[in-house]
């Protein structure tokens, strides 16, 4: 600096420190005044701090900071408190100069919002990258930003994003913010309920003299087969539901006497039974109880796959493989028909492959890729270890394989892409052979599986390693599901799990007698089947209700989504002609809650 900036610079510092002392406190308008004084070429305040090094950063930090910076009249005290801290330190007597910059911070009620300029949807395209925290943050800056920062665009959107009402349009709700909140308390007592097991249990009804033979739900929507031929479906939302028996198509064959019931599917709209002489029923849920096709093939079904997201079939025979799907006109008919060297033990559909239906078929040592498209067959696997579990999701299959134990090389889960048809992982190479695997259900880049040593798996496809293992069974894993933060797993012993496995804690656990054969969970409700092994009973048994109702196996319906006053009236049950129904209300974290089987 040279000798005339100096000079300059203390003149204006003794005016200031001059004017600072004055007995008259000074308003905004000689503010202004005093600020209209100032030579053209510079800041005032910019070139007082020339003088001393320390005090020009405190006031650069405070007064030479651009008006969008200075966004609250806090934030200006806070500066000033520094730039006091700093005057005391290199000027000595300039406290009283310092006290009237925080006077003059206090006088700036005006904020602007970005730009006087700005129109509000660009403001509202800018706000809408940010997440609910920080809109939170944002509209306790000013008025203008509060404005901004609750718009309905931007919450329902928020909304949107987290899944909250996503069939909703904008103008169904006059204030999306509260709904979100709402939304938001909604999730946190459903968590809180898992965790604590608050909510009410029920045993769906089963039928008379019969074992149940296989279970499936969808949506909370259930269906049963039994021995005595029997297709049940209960509707665990409403527990209302139009049909809740599913007859026969032949008018000969009586309740009781048709054949055992080997497996059964259902999705939104159908319903399909596969039955021990080959018979196929489909059901549509929307027109009746009476099935809308039937198919039969020359053997016992030995593998049954329906379509999540369409009205696609795929049965499995022998050695055929046959998809059915109804055409334009709605008649149901054999869209394609696949033939395979061996007997076919796992059978999925691809979901989201809109118009034409690829399945996956397991047969031993082969896997293939079935394609209705052209009837083209790919082998994906083969000449390997045999396949003991199976799952795919839209674009890619996970399967398990058994381990080799003359070579030291263990039981893996091979991930192929389904769009490229090769292997793009390898997981697991542990000792037991994996029972099953879930990878439609997990959260993105994980999967989860069981297996015959009772462990339950996180695997991580991103870096193929194994993100936890969790000791959950005495004997192998029969189902498994997971979201973000819990899994439910069933075991061979009856036994049900409810894991946190971010906390790698148990939660609680069921027990029932029978193996867990069907698990699946939504963020309100827990469907669990224990289906026994032997679906034939002594005659003698039939004689003795309570040995019967120990052999013939369970279905339990749990909702979370129930406050303390659910706890004082029993739950509404489905319209159905038996009488018995067991419902019972726990509000305890028990390790073996009651149990009556």
């Amino acid at each position: 600096m040279d000798d005339y900036s100096l000079d300059e610079f203390r003149r204006r510092w003794q005016e200031e420190l001059a004017q600072a002392q004055a007995p008259k406190k000074r308003r905004r308008p000689e503010a202004a005044e005093r600020r209209a004084r100032r030579p053209e070429g510079g800041s005032g305040r910019g070139e007082q701090a020339s003088g001393d090094p320390a005090l020009a950063q405190g006031l650069l930090e405070g007064a030479g900071r651009p008006p969008a910076a200075r966004a609250t009249r806090a934030e200006g005290q806070d500066v000033a408190s520094r730039s006091r801290s700093l005057a005391r330190e290199g000027a000595g007597g300039g406290e009283q100069l310092v006290d009237q910059l925080i006077r003059d911070l206090n006088e700036m009620n005006d904020v602007p919002f970005f730009d006087i300029q700005l129109p509000y949807e660009l403001a509202i395209n800018i706000f809408q990258y940010l997440d609910r925290k920080e809109l939170g943050r944002c509209a306790q800056v000013s008025k203008t930003w509060k404005v901004i920062a609750e718009d309905e665009v931007l919450w329902y959107r928020l909304c949107q994003q987290e899944g909250h009402l996503p069939d909703s349009s904008i103008s169904d709700y006059s204030c999306w913010k509260l709904i979100f909140q709402e939304c938001r308390a909604k999730e946190h007592m459903l968590r809180t309920n898992w965790k604590n097991r608050k909510g009410a249990v029920s045993e769906l009804e089963h039928v008379p003299d019969a074992v149940l033979c296989d279970v499936h739900s969808h949506d909370g929507v259930v269906i049963a087969g039994y021995t005595s031929g029997d297709v049940r479906v209960w509707d665990t939302r409403t527990w209302d539901y139009v049909a809740p028996f599913l007859e026969s198509e032949d008018e000969e064959d009586e309740p009781g006497m048709q054949p055992n019931v080997s497996f059964v599917r259902i999705n939104s709209s159908l319903a399909v039974a596969a039955y021990e002489d080959g018979f196929l029923n489909i059901w549509d849920l929307r027109t009746g109880k009476y099935p809308v096709h039937r198919f039969e093939h020359d053997a016992r079904i030995q593998a049954l796959a329906l379509s999540q997201d369409d009205a696609t079939v795929a049965t499995a025979s022998a050695f055929d493989v046959v998809m059915l799907s109804p055409n334009e006109e709605g008649y149901w008919q054999i869209a394609a028909e696949f033939e395979v060297p061996k007997l076919v033990q796992y059978l999925e559909i691809v979901p989201e492959t809109r118009r034409y239906p690829v399945a996956v078929a397991a047969a031993g040592d082969l896997m293939y890729l079935l394609k209705a498209e052209d009837s083209a067959r790919t082998l994906l696997y083969a000449h390997g270890p045999p396949v003991t579990c199976l799952d795919v999701s839209a674009n890619q299959v996970a399967f398990g394989v058994q381990g080799l134990g003359w070579v030291y090389e263990g039981s893996k889960i091979l991930v192929y892409s389904l769009e490229a048809g090769r292997r793009l992982l390898k997981l697991g190479n542990v000792l037991r052979d994996f029972t099953c695997v879930n990878l439609s259900d997990s959260p993105p880049n994980l999967m989860v599986s069981g297996n015959m040593d009772g462990r339950v798996r996180i695997h991580d496809l991103r870096s193929g390693n194994i993100a936890l293992s969790l000791s959950a069974h005495q004997l192998r894993v029969s189902a498994v599901q997971m979201d973000d933060w819990k899994i439910v797993s069933g075991g061979e012993e009856g036994l049900v799990s409810v894991w946190d496995y971010r906390m790698n804690q148990k939660l609680w656990e069921v027990y029932s007698g029978h193996p867990v054969q069907h698990i699946s969970f939504s963020s309100h409700s827990l469907i669990t089947a224990n289906v026994p092994y032997q679906t034939v009973m002594r005659n003698a048994d039939l004689d003795s209700f309570t040995t019967h109702r120990r052999h013939r196996g369970l279905i339990r319906a749990y909702e979370f989504a129930v406050d303390q006053l659910a706890f004082q009236s029993p739950l509404p049950v489905c319209r159905s002609s038996c009488d018995a129904m067991a419902t019972h209300y726990y509000d305890l974290a028990l390790a073996f809650p009651y149990n009556h089987v």
